[in-house]
Protein backbone atom coordinates (compact mmCIF):
# COMPACT_ATOMS: atom_id res chain seq x y z
CA UNK A 1 0.00 0.00 0.00
CA UNK A 2 1.42 3.35 -1.03
CA UNK A 3 1.62 5.36 2.14
CA UNK A 4 0.79 9.46 1.97
CA UNK A 5 2.91 11.78 3.87
CA UNK A 6 5.73 9.02 3.59
CA UNK A 7 8.48 8.25 1.43
CA UNK A 8 7.75 5.24 -0.47
CA UNK A 9 10.05 2.77 -2.65
CA UNK A 10 8.07 2.24 -5.69
CA UNK A 11 9.26 0.70 -8.74
CA UNK A 12 8.40 2.68 -12.06
CA UNK A 13 4.95 1.16 -14.23
CA UNK A 14 4.87 3.22 -17.13
CA UNK A 15 6.08 6.73 -18.15
CA UNK A 16 3.61 9.41 -20.11
CA UNK A 17 5.07 12.96 -21.77
CA UNK A 18 3.56 14.68 -18.50
CA UNK A 19 5.84 12.11 -15.96
CA UNK A 20 6.05 8.59 -14.86
CA UNK A 21 3.50 6.18 -12.67
CA UNK A 22 4.96 4.94 -9.88
CA UNK A 23 3.96 1.74 -7.92
CA UNK A 24 4.27 -1.53 -5.96
CA UNK A 25 6.43 -3.74 -7.16
CA UNK A 26 3.65 -6.45 -5.86
CA UNK A 27 0.42 -4.53 -5.54
CA UNK A 28 -2.69 -6.33 -5.47
CA UNK A 29 -4.73 -3.46 -6.42
CA UNK A 30 -2.48 -2.38 -8.84
CA UNK A 31 -2.82 1.35 -7.39
CA UNK A 32 0.11 4.24 -9.21
CA UNK A 33 0.79 7.55 -8.32
CA UNK A 34 2.27 9.96 -10.69
CA UNK A 35 5.75 11.88 -10.35
CA UNK A 36 5.62 14.92 -12.60
CA UNK A 37 7.93 15.03 -15.93
CA UNK A 38 10.01 18.42 -14.41
CA UNK A 39 10.98 16.27 -11.28
CA UNK A 40 12.03 13.12 -13.47
CA UNK A 41 15.38 12.12 -13.39
CA UNK A 42 17.13 11.68 -16.91
CA UNK A 43 17.14 8.10 -18.10
CA UNK A 44 15.19 6.42 -15.53
CA UNK A 45 12.78 3.40 -16.91
CA UNK A 46 10.49 1.66 -16.58
CA UNK A 47 11.12 -1.52 -14.10
CA UNK A 48 13.69 1.40 -11.81
CA UNK A 49 13.03 1.98 -8.23
CA UNK A 50 12.48 4.96 -6.60
CA UNK A 51 12.37 6.98 -3.23
CA UNK A 52 9.51 9.35 -3.55
CA UNK A 53 7.46 11.05 -1.10
CA UNK A 54 3.48 10.83 -1.36
CA UNK A 55 1.26 13.92 -0.82
CA UNK A 56 -2.11 15.14 -2.41
CA UNK A 57 -1.87 18.06 -4.87
CA UNK A 58 -4.53 20.89 -5.15
CA UNK A 59 -7.27 18.44 -6.45
CA UNK A 60 -6.78 15.98 -3.20
CA UNK A 61 -5.22 13.76 -5.95
CA UNK A 62 -1.90 11.80 -4.72
CA UNK A 63 1.17 12.23 -6.25
CA UNK A 64 5.00 12.08 -6.11
CA UNK A 65 7.72 14.35 -5.01
CA UNK A 66 11.69 14.15 -5.28
CA UNK A 67 11.91 16.77 -3.25
CA UNK A 68 12.39 16.72 0.51
CA UNK A 69 9.39 17.90 2.84
CA UNK A 70 10.29 19.76 5.99
CA UNK A 71 8.11 17.36 7.79
CA UNK A 72 6.80 13.51 7.54
CA UNK A 73 3.57 11.85 9.33
CA UNK A 74 3.59 11.62 12.93
CA UNK A 75 6.91 13.62 13.40
CA UNK A 76 6.95 17.44 14.63
CA UNK A 77 8.78 20.35 13.09
CA UNK A 78 8.64 24.14 13.53
CA UNK A 79 6.95 25.50 10.72
CA UNK A 80 6.39 29.32 9.09
CA UNK A 81 2.72 30.75 8.58
CA UNK A 82 1.79 31.62 5.13
CA UNK A 83 -1.21 32.68 5.30
CA UNK A 84 -4.19 32.44 8.31
CA UNK A 85 -8.06 32.49 7.67
CA UNK A 86 -11.29 31.99 9.85
CA UNK A 87 -11.30 28.27 9.45
CA UNK A 88 -7.49 27.81 9.59
CA UNK A 89 -3.86 28.61 8.42
CA UNK A 90 -1.92 27.27 5.67
CA UNK A 91 1.97 26.28 6.30
CA UNK A 92 5.22 25.90 4.33
CA UNK A 93 6.50 22.40 4.68
CA UNK A 94 8.22 22.82 1.31
CA UNK A 95 6.32 21.26 -0.83
CA UNK A 96 4.61 23.46 -3.68
CA UNK A 97 1.08 23.07 -2.22
CA UNK A 98 1.40 24.52 1.78
CA UNK A 99 -0.25 22.34 4.70
CA UNK A 100 -3.53 23.05 6.56
CA UNK A 101 -3.39 23.57 10.06
CA UNK A 102 -6.82 23.69 10.93
CA UNK A 103 -8.50 26.52 13.63
CA UNK A 104 -9.52 23.23 16.07
CA UNK A 105 -5.53 22.06 16.15
CA UNK A 106 -4.08 25.72 17.35
CA UNK A 107 -3.88 26.30 20.71
CA UNK A 108 -3.30 30.02 20.19
CA UNK A 109 -4.30 32.29 16.94
CA UNK A 110 -1.38 31.99 15.03
CA UNK A 111 0.40 35.11 13.26
CA UNK A 112 1.61 35.45 9.24
CA UNK A 113 5.32 34.68 8.86
CA UNK A 114 5.59 33.39 12.80
CA UNK A 115 6.82 29.37 13.38
CA UNK A 116 5.38 27.42 15.55
CA UNK A 117 5.91 23.78 16.38
CA UNK A 118 3.55 21.48 14.95
CA UNK A 119 3.14 17.82 14.37
CA UNK A 120 1.60 15.94 10.94
CA UNK A 121 -1.47 14.02 10.93
CA UNK A 122 -3.95 12.74 8.58
CA UNK A 123 -7.80 13.72 9.52
CA UNK A 124 -10.78 11.67 8.95
CA UNK A 125 -11.12 12.38 4.75
CA UNK A 126 -7.26 11.53 4.61
CA UNK A 127 -6.31 14.99 3.90
CA UNK A 128 -2.56 16.26 5.20
CA UNK A 129 -2.90 18.77 7.90
CA UNK A 130 -0.80 19.51 11.18
CA UNK A 131 -1.44 20.48 14.84
CA UNK A 132 -0.37 22.49 17.64
CA UNK A 133 -1.26 20.05 19.85
CA UNK A 134 1.69 17.69 20.71
CA UNK A 135 1.35 17.10 25.09
CA UNK A 136 0.20 13.86 24.27
CA UNK A 137 3.00 13.24 21.67
CA UNK A 138 6.49 14.68 23.47
CA UNK A 139 8.83 12.15 24.87
CA UNK A 140 9.72 11.64 28.30
CA UNK A 141 12.67 14.14 29.35
CA UNK A 142 15.91 12.21 28.75
CA UNK A 143 19.49 13.37 29.01
CA UNK A 144 18.55 16.03 31.49
CA UNK A 145 18.40 16.22 35.21
CA UNK A 146 17.89 19.25 37.68
CA UNK A 147 20.03 22.77 36.94
CA UNK A 148 20.78 21.71 33.74
CA UNK A 149 20.12 24.56 31.25
CA UNK A 150 17.59 23.84 28.50
CA UNK A 151 16.23 25.25 24.88
CA UNK A 152 12.91 24.87 23.99
CA UNK A 153 10.09 26.36 21.82
CA UNK A 154 6.30 26.85 23.53
CA UNK A 155 3.59 25.52 22.04
CA UNK A 156 0.88 26.36 24.70
CA UNK A 157 0.01 28.73 27.57
CA UNK A 158 -2.57 28.30 29.97
CA UNK A 159 -3.48 31.70 32.05
CA UNK A 160 -2.51 31.01 35.86
CA UNK A 161 -1.13 28.08 35.02
CA UNK A 162 2.05 27.94 32.75
CA UNK A 163 3.97 27.50 29.74
CA UNK A 164 4.14 24.24 28.00
CA UNK A 165 7.22 23.74 26.13
CA UNK A 166 8.92 21.26 23.64
CA UNK A 167 12.51 21.20 24.79
CA UNK A 168 14.73 20.45 22.02
CA UNK A 169 11.32 20.02 19.80
CA UNK A 170 10.85 16.60 21.63
CA UNK A 171 10.85 16.61 25.04
CA UNK A 172 8.04 17.34 27.65
CA UNK A 173 8.64 20.50 29.81
CA UNK A 174 6.06 23.10 31.64
CA UNK A 175 7.12 26.59 32.59
CA UNK A 176 4.94 27.75 35.62
CA UNK A 177 3.32 31.28 35.85
CA UNK A 178 5.69 32.00 38.91
CA UNK A 179 8.39 30.95 37.12
CA UNK A 180 7.77 32.65 34.09
CA UNK A 181 9.09 36.24 34.60
CA UNK A 182 6.80 37.64 31.35
CA UNK A 183 4.29 36.88 29.43
CA UNK A 184 4.98 33.51 26.95
CA UNK A 185 3.21 32.88 24.05
CA UNK A 186 3.62 29.51 21.08
CA UNK A 187 6.01 29.85 19.41
CA UNK A 188 8.58 31.29 21.91
CA UNK A 189 11.82 29.90 21.65
CA UNK A 190 12.53 30.22 25.62
CA UNK A 191 16.09 29.31 27.52
CA UNK A 192 16.22 28.39 31.32
CA UNK A 193 16.99 25.82 33.50
CA UNK A 194 15.63 22.33 34.72
CA UNK A 195 13.46 22.63 38.22
CA UNK A 196 13.60 18.79 38.44
CA UNK A 197 12.24 16.33 36.03
CA UNK A 198 9.43 14.29 37.52
CA UNK A 199 9.25 10.70 37.62
CA UNK A 200 6.77 10.54 34.54
CA UNK A 201 9.37 12.09 32.59
CA UNK A 202 8.23 15.25 32.77
CA UNK A 203 10.05 18.57 33.38
CA UNK A 204 9.38 21.39 35.66
CA UNK A 205 11.31 24.46 33.92
CA UNK A 206 12.26 27.75 34.98
CA UNK A 207 13.37 30.73 32.43
CA UNK A 208 14.43 32.46 35.99
CA UNK A 209 18.07 31.84 37.80
CA UNK A 210 18.33 29.52 41.05
CA UNK A 211 16.45 31.90 44.20
CA UNK A 212 19.76 33.27 45.52
CA UNK A 213 21.24 34.69 42.07
CA UNK A 214 17.64 36.13 40.48
CA UNK A 215 17.17 38.01 43.98
CA UNK A 216 20.18 40.01 42.99
CA UNK A 217 19.21 40.85 39.74
CA UNK A 218 15.51 41.40 40.74
CA UNK A 219 16.44 43.92 43.38
CA UNK A 220 18.40 45.80 41.02
CA UNK A 221 16.23 46.00 38.42
CA UNK A 222 12.86 47.04 40.96
CA UNK A 223 15.64 49.75 42.28
CA UNK A 224 15.92 50.99 38.41
CA UNK A 225 12.08 51.12 37.94
CA UNK A 226 11.37 53.10 41.28
CA UNK A 227 13.89 55.43 40.15
CA UNK A 228 11.92 56.26 36.83
CA UNK A 229 9.03 57.04 38.97
CA UNK A 230 10.63 60.03 40.74
CA UNK A 231 12.00 57.61 43.43
CA UNK A 232 8.52 57.11 45.03
CA UNK A 233 6.70 53.77 43.65
CA UNK A 234 2.97 54.56 44.04
CA UNK A 235 1.90 51.08 45.66
CA UNK A 236 4.04 48.36 47.75
CA UNK A 237 4.30 45.15 48.29
CA UNK A 238 1.02 44.04 48.91
CA UNK A 239 -0.02 45.55 45.88
CA UNK A 240 -2.34 43.23 43.53
CA UNK A 241 -0.40 40.46 41.63
CA UNK A 242 -1.63 41.85 38.24
CA UNK A 243 -0.31 45.42 39.14
CA UNK A 244 3.14 43.48 39.90
CA UNK A 245 3.28 41.49 36.90
CA UNK A 246 2.52 44.65 34.70
CA UNK A 247 5.19 47.02 35.90
CA UNK A 248 8.21 44.35 36.81
CA UNK A 249 7.23 40.91 35.12
CA UNK A 250 7.66 39.36 38.12
CA UNK A 251 5.82 36.98 40.82
CA UNK A 252 4.40 38.50 43.71
CA UNK A 253 6.77 36.48 45.85
CA UNK A 254 9.68 37.32 43.25
CA UNK A 255 8.92 41.24 43.85
CA UNK A 256 8.54 40.78 47.40
CA UNK A 257 12.05 38.89 47.93
CA UNK A 258 13.54 41.87 45.68
CA UNK A 259 11.80 44.43 48.05
CA UNK A 260 13.35 42.41 51.29
CA UNK A 261 16.62 42.68 49.71
CA UNK A 262 16.51 46.40 49.08
CA UNK A 263 15.09 47.18 52.57
CA UNK A 264 17.81 44.95 54.16
CA UNK A 265 20.17 47.20 52.21
CA UNK A 266 18.61 50.27 53.55
CA UNK A 267 18.09 51.62 50.23
CA UNK A 268 14.51 51.95 50.35
CA UNK A 269 11.63 52.37 53.28
CA UNK A 270 8.28 51.17 52.60
CA UNK A 271 5.13 53.02 53.54
CA UNK A 272 1.63 51.97 53.65
CA UNK A 273 0.82 52.97 49.95
CA UNK A 274 4.64 53.38 48.79
CA UNK A 275 7.96 52.39 48.30
CA UNK A 276 10.36 55.53 48.85
CA UNK A 277 14.16 55.92 47.79
CA UNK A 278 16.11 56.79 50.66
CA UNK A 279 18.63 59.54 49.94
CA UNK A 280 22.02 58.99 51.37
Amino acid sequence: MIKTGEWNELKVIRSKDFGIYLGEEKSSTGETVLLPRKQVPEGVKAGATMTVFIYKDSQDRPIATVHEPLITMGEMARLKVKSATQIGAFMDWGLEKDIFLPFKEQTTKVKEGHEYLVRMYEDKSGRLCVSMRLYNYLKPMEGYKKGDSFTGIVYEYKKDFGAFVAVDDKYSGLIHESEMGSPLYPGDIVSGRVVQVRPDGKADLSLREVAYKQMEDDADMVFRIIESYGGVLPFNDKADKELIQKEFGLSKNAFKRAVGRLLKEGKITIGESDITIVNK
